[in-house]
Order: structure tokens, then sequence, then C-alpha cells
């Protein structure tokens, strides 16, 4: 065994996958995983513990994948996390405890996030059961949102014993688990829905298809229904747009409709009536996760697809596995590319997408070269359909109908970083609703330090 080199992990074929919505990676099986956590060197000053937004103990866990221990790795695993099978899938492991580990000084760094993964399907195959939650204390609060940083928040609070009661606008709990990740990274039964069964087995409640702001306001929970905080954990669900010329053409969509559509509505399937516009051929402006995701679902349901995205790949904000992965799907990179204009036809469907070629000149505020337009390299992009994954931003309902709460220029929720204690008493925020579109790690990292300051207010007071 080379201990230099991670132990590979077995996918689907890249030609095969293509064509369904199946899971493309397969995981570790227990040889394989007992083989990859051989190659952690089980460091005292762990730097994979400071990288990790829940603090999990990652060395403590991995020991006991070494020995064999599966159900002991899981018990420690479910004292730092909810979702380890979520976050096993889709976290940017490379970026955080990945890329701290020791082992990847002077070759790969250990497979953290496949050995999370192992750990938790194993639980879920074996049934082993997480922590038991504290005695019940009596403390009421309301978690807004049932996404990762609500879901997080919420089992944090109930294992420390408080009473704690989700709501969703939607009619399905999980938040952009379940609307924004698409079915072949991220299973919505058999991994989201068993994940979320796991927060309501400590005692959480969720009542979908409460729109808070509409339904019920913030303030009439803490006034008139009784809960002692509040945290909002409501997500970014608000996509933007380039606000050129033919936007608002038949077949432009928003990233976030459009998968949306397949995932939470099951458009895919065919015993589903879900309408979705496939598109022969797809543009996906953009170049994160996102737009992985809606580019590589646009090629399951039959496109060819485009990425256009304005900067170099080396500037590709996605992380490096789902870039690989587009690529090797058939997913055609346009990049340096930036679109300045959508055509349409006689009955207002897009005809075409007119771009305009880049260069790199000096770095922005992000620290990225910014692009520059080429004069005169102006093309047109034979498309039929055009996906905007630019980002999102909060919706302001909540934050228009709550007194008191303070929100910043991009309408995200001020909150302290270290706490989720907003501007308003007893109310506190995390995840994208303060940051904008971010991970779904650092959202669940945020609804776990705020659920430790919403149990020390509601104690102390």
């Amino acid at each position: 065994m080379d201990m230099f080199k991670k132990v590979p992990v077995r996918e689907q074929d890249p030609k095969v996958r293509a064509t369904n919505f199946e899971e493309v990676c397969y995981g570790y099986n227990k040889e394989e995983a007992v083989q990859e956590a051989q190659r952690c060197i089980g460091c005292k000053n762990a730097k994979c513990i400071e990288g990790c937004p829940v603090s999990i103990d990652i060395p403590g866990f991995i020991g006991k994948v070494k020995t064999g221990e599966i159900e002991e790795a899981y018990k420690i695993l479910s004292q730092y996390t909810s979702l380890p099978a979520t976050c096993g899938r889709v976290c940017p492991q490379e970026n955080q405890c990945e890329g701290r580990c020791v082992r990847g000084i002077k070759g790969e760094a250990v497979s953290i996030g496949k050995l999370e993964r192992f750990v938790a399907d194993a639980a879920a195959e074996n049934n082993y059961s997480q922590q038991a939650p504290a005695p019940s204390n009596g403390h009421k609060i309301a978690i807004v949102g049932s996404g990762p940083a609500g879901l997080a928040c919420a089992g944090e609070l109930a294992r420390m014993g408080c009473d704690v009661t989700i709501f969703e606008a939607l009619h399905e709990p999980g938040g952009v688990l379940r609307y924004g990740i698409p079915e072949f990274r991220l299973p919505k039964q058999r991994i989201v829905a068993r994940e979320i069964n796991n927060v309501t087995d400590l005692g959480v409640k969720i009542e979908t298809n409460v729109v808070i702001g509409k339904a019920v306001t913030v303030d009439q929970l803490i006034d008139e229904e009784g809960f002692e905080a509040v945290f909002i954990g409501s997500g970014a669900g608000l996509p933007k747009f380039m606000g050129i010329d033919g936007e608002n053409a038949n077949g432009v969509f928003s990233a976030n409709e459009y998968l949306t559509r397949n995932n939470l509505m099951s458009a895919y399937r065919d015993e589903y009536d879900t309408p979705i516009h496939g598109g022969k051929k797809v543009a996906v402006v953009g170049g994160g996760n996102v737009a992985m995701d809606a580019a590589r679902t646009a090629l399951r349901l039959g496109a060819e697809v485009h990425i256009v995205y304005r900067r170099s790949e080396a500037e590709l904000p996605a992380r490096v596995e789902e870039v690989h992965h587009a690529k090797e799907e058939g997913i055609i990179f346009d990049l340096l590319t930036n679109p300045v204009k959508i055509y349409e036809d006689e009955n207002g469907w897009v005809s075409g997408l007119e771009c305009v070629r880049m260069e790199l000149g000096e770095p922005d505020e992000s620290g990225r070269r910014r692009p520059q337009e080429i004069p005169g390299s102006n093309f047109v992009l034979d498309v039929d359909t055009v996906i905007m994954s630019l980002g999102t931003s909060p919706n302001p309902l909540i934050s228009s109908t709550t007194k008191g709460l303070e929100v910043n220029k991009w309408k995200c929720i001020v909150a302290d970083e270290e706490n989720g204690k907003t501007t308003k008493e007893g109310v506190y925020a995390g995840g994208d609703a303060v940051t904008g579109a971010a991970t779904v790690i650092l959202a669940m990292g945020a609804g776990k330090h705020a659920a430790h300051a919403i149990y020390d207010y509601v104690t102390n007071k």
C-alpha cells in the first residue's frame, strides 16, 4: 500500500452515468475504508479539526475505523454532526479538513470526507444508534428553515434538551439539500430523508408549508406562541440575473428554478408531471457548484451543454471534483467567455447567446484576476436554453416583517460571526441568510455555534 496516495474510490462509468440520475460515487466498502484510515497518523494537535466548521474529532472517528470499530466511529461522529452522510458527499473537504491534513504535505491528504460518508452509511445499514439527547429542560426554541443551518441548530439544541420546532416554507424539509443538490450527488430518500429522520428522532418537530413573515411573523413566534428564542436559517433562494437584453425570453431560467423543478419536484422521473424545459443545446452561465449541478442535470435530460464562464479554469469556484466529473461526462467549457445578449425567435424563445471573449487583467478585491473584454471578439453560441447560475441572495420577506432586524446592503441579515446573534433580542441567524450563498458545512457550523449561544441565552435569562 502506498501511504502517500489515497485509496481510489469507485464511481459509475462517465458514459453510463451521463444518462441516469443514480449516484455517481459508490463510496468505500469496509476493506477500502479501513485501508484508507491506516493512512491517518492520528496527530495530537490535529490541524484537520481546525479546518472543520463543526469541529468533528476527525482523528478520533478515523482511529476507530482503522481498527474496524465502525459503530464506535459513528458514536463519535454523531456527537458533532447531524448530517454526516450528507457532508461526506457534498462538503469541499479539499479546502477544509483535508486541506489541513499533514499527510497532504508530502502526498495526498487522507480521504476524510469519504471515510465520514462510509461511517454514516454503515450506521444506516446496521441501525447504529446516535447519541441520546439530554433530558428535557423545557426551553422552547423556534427554527426558521430546515436546510443545513436549521437542521444543525435544531439537532444541537435538541441534544441539550431543548423543545425545538422547525418551520419550513416548502412542502418537504431539507432546504437546499432537497431542492438544490441533484440526486446523482445527494440521493434524497436514501440520504437526505434519513438524516432528517435522525434529527426528528432527537425530538425535533418539523412543520412544513409555513412561510414565516406571512403565515406568522418572528415577533408572533416570541410574543404569542411562547418561543424563547428564534434561529433564522432561511437560506438564500432569490436568484440573481445579468440584466442583459433578452433575459426575459422563454427558455431562460435561474439555476434555482431549474434545479428545484428537477430535484424537489422530480421532473426527471417519468411518473411525475412536473414540467421542465430540457432544451437541445443549453448554456449555463456561471462557474460554481450550482452551475455544475445545473449543467450535469441538463446533460442527463438529453441536452448538449456548455458552461459559459468569464474567467479561466484556475478561477472556477466549483469543486475540482465537480469540474472533473462534468468534463468526464461531456460538458463543454467555454471559458474566458461572457454573455452580452440573448437572441429570441419570432415566438419569443431563445435562439442564441451572444458572447464576448475575455482576458484576465489585474486582481480585483476578491484576489482573482479581473476579466476584461477583448474588443471585436463577439460571437453567437447556438443554444435554445440559457440557465443563469450567478449566485443567490436572501428573500427579504423575513427581514421586512421583523422590527429591529438589521440587514446589510446585500439584504443579508446582520449577525455576529461567532454566535449568530442579530440586532434583535432573542433572535439569532446563520447560514446563507447571513453570508449569502455558501457551502453546506459552513451553514451547519453557523447553526451549531448559534445553538450554543441560544442555549446560554435561554438558560441565563
